[in-house]
């Protein structure tokens, strides 16, 4: 019940990060359906391409054997093995290509579904795994009854599909009970045929839904709680708090420096307490007034006082230091639109204080 409740919890889809880790710990999904058709496609393709001329070597090789008997002499045990040794050998070219399908076909069909992948994490000994009571729920329990029904359906299924499917083959059958025997091995082989390709394309259905339902399944069991995300969030981008308070240390800091620039301005354009932009001018390093500081209120106040205490000339002009204050940055000059305003104020104060001029 606990595990219900937790799994309803989990409103949110998972993260790259959150599907990353549990590839990276052998949680992948993974079909079972999908091997099985890749062994029956295996068989089909045995049956087609290699039986035939493999079934017809092992046969004239039997034929052989009994045919020069005398040839074998069964006196004692290596003769035995002489005799086995060879029949393995001849019924070798009918098995080999049976298990290299198989082998080649069942690895295409894990490759295809998941690119491999080492997984320490699966191969590391647990002493879980040696529970006997959690052996027993993996037998038992409800995953352990969801997979036995699911091979009783699949058998069942495909069982009426054959039976359905061969009814017509029903009259067939009892007619050639009572054909030529030479007739017969055709007439079985036609319907093995029909009875194996009606299991291989139910076999194909049966994997396409697994394959999407196990997919869908194993991206569900990764959903994760509001709290997940949260926390995750927290640990790829950083606590929100712990940044936000990094940022307003560093506007203190920027501010700072700002402020001790102040001495260097040529004068001051307020307005009267919202707004102050410090200006320097100096022939010798721009060509136009670049803005070493700004601020609105506080700061602004702040400007003011630490021009006023090195006696820098202080104009209040309301639009003028609010249009620089919203169009320029500080470490900027001026825009131009402003030149002939700002000309005008530093010849007053050029005129005041001839020795500003260098």
């Amino acid at each position: 019940m606990a595990e219900e409740q937790d799994q309803d919890s989990k409103t949110e889809e998972p993260t790259e990060k959150k599907i990353r880790d549990a590839v990276e710990k052998g949680n992948i999904p993974f079909s079972r359906e999908v091997p099985i058709f890749a062994s029956s496609t295996a068989i089909l393709v045995f049956c087609i391409f290699f039986m035939p001329s493999g079934a017809s070597y092992v046969a004239v090789s039997l034929a052989d054997v009994f045919a020069k008997s005398s040839r074998w002499q069964l006196n004692n045990g290596e003769d035995v093995v002489s005799l086995f040794h060879h029949l393995f050998w001849e019924t070798s070219h009918l098995l080999l290509p049976a298990f290299a399908l198989m082998m080649a076909f069942g690895i295409a069909a894990s490759v295809m579904q998941n690119i491999p992948r080492p997984a320490l994490e699966r191969i590391k000994p647990q002493l879980s795994r040696l529970s006997l009571s959690k052996g027993f729920k993996r037998l038992f329990g409800a995953q352990g009854l969801v997979d036995f029904a699911k091979s009783i359906t699949k058998i069942l299924v495909i069982s009426s599909i054959v039976a359905f499917a061969m009814v017509d083959d029903y009259y067939t059958v009892l007619s050639g009970m009572f054909s030529e025997p030479a007739i017969i091995p055709q007439t079985m082989a036609r319907m093995a045929r029909k009875v194996f390709v009606i299991v291989l394309i139910s076999t194909a259905v049966l994997a396409i839904a697994d394959l999407l339902w196990t997919r869908f399944h194993w991206r569900n069991q990764l959903r994760m709680t509001r709290q997940e995300l949260k926390d995750e969030i927290k640990q790829s981008d950083g606590d929100p708090i712990v940044k936000a308070r990094q940022r307003s240390l560093a506007r203190d800091r920027a501010r700072n420096r700002m402020i001790s620039d102040v001495p260097r301005a040529t004068l001051v354009i307020a307005n009267p307490t919202h707004f102050a932009v410090a200006l320097r001018y100096v022939r010798e390093e721009n060509d136009a007034p670049v803005i070493i500081a700004k601020g609105q209120d506080l700061v602004a106040l702040k400007i003011r006082e630490v021009a006023e205490n090195n006696d820098i000339p202080v104009f209040e002009d309301p639009p003028l230091a609010r249009s620089i204050f919203a169009q320029a940055s500080v470490g900027s000059v001026i825009p131009p639109a402003f030149y002939k305003a700002v000309a005008e104020l530093i010849h007053v104060v050029y005129s005041k204080s001839p020795a500003k001029i260098n």
